[in-house]
Order: structure tokens, then C-alpha cells, then sequence
């Protein structure tokens, strides 16, 4: 299975484009796109540069991951929700101006608050002060309009183009309503400049773009936690080894651990990589791995798995398995696996 990194997608429907883009590239016998960890795998005899393409052809970007990282399992930086924090700031800017503009479009009108006195009659500066705060709404929420109008121009429009749109329409209606007012208050026309003031939208463009935005910001959080358990995983792996070399004991990064290398684990330290102990005893706590609770005794000649807990004796193994090929990064690229594919059920939706 190839894998690919995918920029672009935003919500579960981008995704399933994506799939059924690549899905239509001629050589490609199966694709399984990942939201969670923005990746995506594609079985089949196809050329990366055709699968790119269509990729690109359906709004996204892609791009083939490097051999080494194809068959690794999704680094802790890979998984950081950078997502929630951006959208947290976007969402509290959009809040503060979305209160003014309330504020001044229909606060005076439901609760009789009261307006500063240069507002007082004056319709045509209420109209663009109403207009300008809408327009730092739309900035701060641009990606909407990015996002939205890329999709409806790929002709694959999503939720984003709805937004947009619909944004877009009372935006633009109400400007002409406050082009319309001002026209009729040069002419004295007071009945027109009544009847523009009640055609203003500009409150409800910024309100669609401030209440997308906070269900933005839950589903990103939502997203974030769905990785908590491969956090977890690992968390357990330890950062580095001590490693026994002409006599010494010397601390490594526990990607310099080759196999055959031999290492040394006191007791309450985990055990760096998969081995066989080649001298002394101990009670390993391998719950992290089976979920026995139980410690397991250890004797020259049994294996020992990564980021088990030795408990009680000092152990000298040699490493047989490092890297990727370790018990705990394989249960770690399973779980990233079960991620990134759906149940057969899930297709028919």
C-alpha cells in the first residue's frame, strides 16, 4: 500500500471525495482516506503522479510519503491538534465584533439600549459601521470563502460553499440596501430611508460565519481527542536506552538501539526495545502491552517487550527487535490502520 499526505480536507465530506476521486484513477483497486491523521492509502498499480493529480483535480493537495515513513507509524508531532487553537482564535475574535455589531444593529431596536450620540439619526453612518464590522467578520473567517468557492469552482461544492454563499447573498443585499438608503436620504426621501434601514443583513451574515465557526471549533476538538489513544501508546515508548559498550554503560536516543545491541534496565526503568535477557531475574509489568496486571517473571533466555516495567531485578538484555519492528510500534501502526480504513458497513453510508 502506497501512503500519501493530504492537505485541504476539512470535514468528513472532503475525505470522501477525495476517495472516490482516486478510486477512479485506472490501476487503483482500493483507497482509504484518513481525517484524523490527514493521510492516505492507496493499494493498486497505479502511478503516484496520476493519483496527485486526481487528488488535485478534486480541490486537495497531495503528496507521496517518503519510503521510510510508509511504514512508520503516525509520529506524536504528526498527531498534535494544532487545529483547536487556531479555530479557538478565530472564534473569540469573531465573538468580540459579532457583539458590537449585535449591539448596534439590534440592541437599540429589542432593548432600547442606548446608542452614542452622533448614531442618534443618523442612518447612513449606522448602515456602514454595521457594514464594516460584518467585513472583519468575513476576513477573520476568509477560509470559508476560500475553501467554499475552491470547491464550488472544482464543482465538488461541501458544506463551506453553502456558508459562503449564503453569507455572501445577505452581505451583498445589504450593501446595496445601504447604497439604496443613502440615495434616498440625499433626495429627502424619508419613507425609502425607513423602509432601507429594515433591509439591512449584515447581522445575519456575521452570525451564520460566527455559528459555523463554534461548531467548527467543537468538531476540531472533537477530532483532537479521537487520537488521545495513540498519544497514549506513545507515550509509553521510552526516549532513550543505556546500552553496555567495551565495559561502559552509555545512554543513547532510543533510534541509535540496533539489533544485537545490549542493553542494561534497572528495576522501576521500562524496557527500551524488544530482547531476550541474557542475565539476571525480574518481575515485569507487561499490563501496558496485555493488560495483565500481574507481573510476569523474567529469566535468562525469555523475551522482553518495549515499555514493560521492570519492577524488581537488573536485567542485561540483547535488543531483537528496534524501530518499527518492536511489539508496541506495531500495536501503534495497527491502531493507526483501524484509523485510517472504515468497516464494510461504513461504505454503504
Amino acid at each position: 500500500m502506497e501512503q500519501y499526505n493530504v492537505t485541504g480536507m476539512s470535514c468528513a465530506a472532503c475525505s470522501a471525495r477525495v476517495e472516490k476521486a482516486v478510486s477512479k484513477v485506472p490501476g487503483v483497486t482500493s483507497c482509504s482516506v484518513s481525517l484524523l491523521t490527514n493521510s492516505m492509502g492507496v493499494e493498486g498499480t497505479a502511478a503516484p503522479a496520476d493519483i496527485v493529480a486526481a487528488v488535485e483535480a478534486a480541490g486537495y493537495g497531495a503528496s507521496p510519503k517518503n519510503a521510510a515513513a510508509q511504514f512508520a507509524a503516525p509520529s506524536a508531532d504528526a498527531l498534535k491538534d494544532t487545529e483547536t487553537p487556531r479555530l479557538k482564535r478565530r472564534l473569540i475574535a469573531s465573538l468580540i465584533f459579532w457583539v458590537v455589531l449585535m449591539y448596534f444593529s439590534m440592541g437599540h431596536m429589542l432593548w432600547n439600549w442606548p446608542l452614542p450620540g452622533f448614531m442618534q439619526g443618523n442612518h447612513v453612518a449606522m448602515g456602514i459601521l454595521q457594514m464594516l464590522l460584518t467585513i472583519i467578520i468575513m476576513v477573520i473567517n476568509q477560509k470559508f470563502f476560500i475553501s467554499g468557492f475552491k470547491a464550488l469552482w472544482n464543482r465538488a461544492p461541501n458544506m463551506d460553499t453553502l456558508v459562503s454563499l449564503g453569507a455572501t447573498a445577505a452581505f451583498g443585499y445589504s450593501t446595496y440596501a445601504l447604497f439604496a438608503m443613502t440615495v434616498a436620504q440625499v433626495q429627502g426621501d424619508a419613507m425609502a430611508v425607513m423602509g432601507y434601514m429594515e433591509e439591512f443583513y449584515f447581522e445575519s451574515a456575521a452570525t451564520i460565519l460566527t455559528l459555523i465557526t463554534v461548531g467548527k471549533t467543537l468538531e476540531a476538538r472533537s477530532k483532537g481527542k479521537t487520537t488521545d489513544a495513540l498519544k497514549g501508546l506513545m507515550n509509553l515508548a521510552p526516549k532513550t536506552a543505556t546500552l553496555l559498550r567495551n565495559g561502559a554503560e552509555v545512554t543513547v536516543p532510543i533510534e541509535q538501539v540496533q539489533q544485537g545491541d545490549v542493553f542494561v534496565v534497572r528495576p522501576g526503568e521500562n524496557i527500551p526495545v524488544d530482547g531476550v535477557v541474557l542475565e539476571g531475574s525480574s518481575a515485569v509489568n507487561e499490563s501496558a502491552l496485555t493488560g495483565e496486571s500481574i507481573p510476569v517473571d523474567k529469566a535468562e533466555g525469555d523475551s522482553v517487550s518495549a515499555a514493560t516495567l521492570n519492577q524488581s531485578g537488573f536485567l542485561r538484555c540483547r535488543a531483537t527487535r528496534v524501530g518499527q519492528d518492536t511489539t508496541l510500534a506495531q500495536i501503534i501502526q495497527m491502531v493507526s490502520d483501524a484509523a485510517a480504513t472504515k468497516a464494510p458497513i461504513a461504505k454503504i453510508a
